[in-house]
C-alpha cells in the first residue's frame, strides 16, 4: 500500500522525472517485495520457466538497473532496454505524456539509454530469474541491421531470452524493418549470428511487432520467423493510431500505450494465433491492466503477458492484484495452468 501511495505521489512531477526517481528508489532497496506465487500461474514459455506468466515489459528499465528489484516485486520475468550498441541522447524532452483520463501514456522517447557496455556489466552480475534484453538500432546508424547483430553478439550468455525490436515508432524508418523482404534479411543474419556464437543452452529469441499491421502481414511475419528459427512473437508494442482520447495530450506524437491499446492488441494477438496454429510462443503486451485483461490475452493464445503502462496508474502492487486475479478465474473455469488455457478461445 504504501508503495502505490508513493507511486500516485509521484504524479506531481514531470512523468519522466517521475520515472527517473522511482529507478532510483528501487535501485535503493525501497520496492515492494511478493510473497510466493500461487503455483496456477507457473509456466514454461519458449523453454523459459517462469514462477508465473506476468512479466515486465521493456522501457521501464532501459539500462538494466533495476531488474532484481522488479523480480522481487512479483514479476515473473523481466525484459530490459531497449538497448543499443552506442549510447543515444534520445528525442528532445518533453517525449513521455501521462493521459491520467484515458488511463494511457504517449511516448517519444527514441531510444534513449546507456549503450551496450554499461548494460553488458549489470547482466553480468545478475542472479536467478528470467531477464530479456530488447536489442534496437541507434538513430544514425549506417547499417541497422548491423546494430543488431552487435547486440545480439554482445549479450549473447547474459540474458535468458532477446527481443528484436523493430517496431518502436520513435526511430524514423525503423516499422519498414517488418517488411517481407526487409525482415527476411534481418532475422537471417541474426538466425546465421546466432548459429555461429557459442552453444549456452536454450536462449530464444522473439520478434516485437506493432500493433498496425494490414491484412497478409501477420502471416508473412509469422512464416518468416518460424523459417528463421526464432521462438515467437511478442504482440505488440505501441500504436500510431488515436482512438478516441480525452486527455488533453492526446494530439502528442508518439505511440500510444495503455486501456486505448488493449482491444487492437487482443484483436492482434488472436490473429497471430491463427496465423502461427501452435508453431510459434506468443507474448501478450498492450492495455493489460487487470487479471481480465491477461486472461482475455491468455484465452486469445498469449502464454504469458507484459505490462508497464498499468503501474503508472496502478502502481506497483498491481502485478500482485493481477496475478490474484488471474489464478482465481483460471480455477473458476476448471483451469489446472495457465497453459491449458491458452487459446481457449479459439
Amino acid at each position: 500500500m504504501i508503495h502505490d501511495l508513493a507511486a500516485r505521489a509521484l504524479h506531481v512531477l514531470d512523468p519522466e522525472d517521475a520515472h527517473g526517481v522511482t529507478i532510483k528508489g528501487l535501485a535503493m532497496g525501497l520496492g515492494p517485495r511478493a510473497g510466493r506465487d500461487d503455483p496456477i500461474l507457473a509456466t514454461t514459455v519458449a523453454g523459459l520457466s517462469l514462477p508465473n506468466c506476468v512479466g515486465l515489459a521493456p522501457g521501464f528499465d532501459k539500462n538494466a538497473q533495476v531488474f532484481g528489484p522488479m523480480l522481487a516485486a512479483g514479476f515473473g520475468f523481466v525484459e530490459c532496454g531497449t538497448v543499443t550498441p552506442l549510447p543515444q541522447a534520445g528525442n528532445p524532452r518533453p517525449r513521455l505524456f501521462r493521459l491520467t483520463e484515458d488511463q494511457a501514456v504517449i511516448n517519444r522517447m527514441g531510444f534513449n539509454n546507456e549503450g551496450l557496455e554499461p548494460f553488458a556489466a549489470r547482466l553480468a552480475q545478475r542472479g536467478p530469474g528470467v531477464i530479456g534484453a530488447n536489442i534496437g538500432a541507434n538513430k544514425d546508424a549506417a547499417d541497422r541491421i548491423g546494430d543488431y547483430v552487435t547486440g545480439l553478439t554482445r549479450l549473447w550468455g547474459l540474458a535468458s531470452y532477446f527481443t528484436i525490436n523493430i517496431s518502436s515508432p520513435n526511430t524514423p524508418g525503423l516499422r519498414a524493418l517488418q517488411t517481407k523482404a526487409a525482415l527476411e534479411e534481418l532475422l537471417g543474419r541474426l538466425a546465421e549470428t546466432r548459429d555461429r556464437l557459442p552453444a549456452e543452452g536454450l536462449v530464444p529469441m522473439f520478434l516485437k511487432v506493432a500493433p498496425d499491421l494490414e491484412a497478409g502481414e501477420v502471416e508473412a511475419i509469422v512464416d518468416t520467423v518460424i523459417a528463421n528459427g526464432l521462438a515467437g512473437v511478442i504482440v505488440s508494442n505501441t500504436t500510431i493510431g488515436r482512438p478516441d482520447l480525452r486527455s488533453p495530450h492526446a494530439g502528442e506524437t508518439g505511440g500510444l500505450s495503455g486501456a486505448p491499446l488493449k482491444a487492437l492488441a487482443q484483436q492482434m494477438m488472436g490473429e497471430f494465433h491463427a496465423a502461427a496454429a501452435g508453431r510459434l510462443a506468443l507474448i501478450g503486451a498492450g492495455g493489460v491492466a487487470s487479471g481480465a485483461d491477461a486472461y482475455a490475452r491468455i484465452r486469445a493464445g498469449a502464454s504469458a503477458v507484459q505490462l508497464y503502462s498499468a503501474m503508472v496508474f496502478g502502481g506497483p502492487g498491481l502485478v500482485q492484484r493481477i496475478k490474484r486475479d488471474l489464478a482465481q478465474r483460471l480455477k473458476a473455469d476448471g483451469f489446472a495452468s495457465v497453459a491449458a488455457a491458452v487459446g481457449a478461445d479459439g
